[in-house]
């Protein structure tokens, strides 16, 4: 499930991304953030061994999130022989430097951050995405309020300017915009996500580390509006993981 590559305006993106939310140590992952912060953050090559195994086990493109430890872990994964391509979150705090960062390291697609889109400020969100465009790369948006930033992006004046969309999706409706998961919601869900008309990556389906691959994998099975997926990774050992079982399905 989710092997190979989609071509998106020419370009050849892979469909199975290796997630760098773990690196940063993300504070979704409460008591864990602060042990991912120790072992992966401060420590390039543990990051980089996490991104060479990955590729060993298939995955060709990573979503970097470009703090500096984890652009060297890349740079050092590169050195090896082990180029990722890159779909990378440009961080609200420094996005004119990320985006020439990212443009020197040949970065395929560029993603806005959720902390600026999910506040709806079209003007910004429009001059972002134009200077995504400006440097060569695919534009697209991220939200981690699914239901209700969709909504208002389908009536806003940037639904044509961004090709990829991500979003939070798992069974349990963890970190998603919705009270409860069931089937309404779920028909209601993908009723407005396939109105958007644009390529899926779907992220934090295994709901930061709750539930199991398999549990996981069942349920991403079932949604065909996916066309993507950005994994989560802490160590060689849950790449083995998850990427065997997702690439089984």
């Amino acid at each position: 499930m989710l092997e190979g590559y989609l071509e998106i305006d020419g370009k050849d993106i892979p469909r199975t991304l290796l997630g760098t939310s773990p690196f940063i140590g993300a504070a979704h992952f409460g008591h864990r953030a602060r042990l991912y912060l120790l072992d992966l953050y401060r420590n390039p090559e543990a990051m980089a061994r996490v991104m060479v195994k990955s590729y060993d086990l298939g995955v060709r493109g990573i979503q970097l999130i470009p703090h500096p430890p984890v652009v060297e872990a890349l740079q050092i994964a590169r050195d090896q022989g082990f180029p990722m391509d890159i779909i990378a979150t440009i961080r609200p705090e420094s996005e004119k430097d990320d985006i020439n960062l990212l443009s020197e390291l040949d970065t395929s697609v560029m993603l806005v951050d959720p902390e600026i889109t999910d506040q709806a400020d079209w003007d910004s969100i429009g001059e972002k995405l134009d200077d995504i465009k400006d440097a060569g790369s695919l534009p697209g948006l991220i939200t981690q309020f699914p239901f209700s930033t969709t909504q208002k992006l389908l009536d806003s004046p940037v639904l044509n300017d961004f090709k990829l969309y991500m979003i939070p999706l798992n069974r349990l409706g963890y970190l998603m915009d919705s009270d409860t998961y069931g089937p309404e919601e779920r028909t209601q869900f993908k009723e407005i996500i396939e109105k958007m008309d644009k390529t899926i990556i779907a992220m934090h389906v295994l709901a930061a580390g709750i539930m199991t691959p398999d549990d996981a994998f069942d349920y991403l099975k079932t949604a065909d509006f996916v066309d993507m997926v950005a994994l989560g990774i802490a160590s060689e050992a849950e790449a083995e993981e998850s990427f065997s079982k997702l690439f089984k399905r």
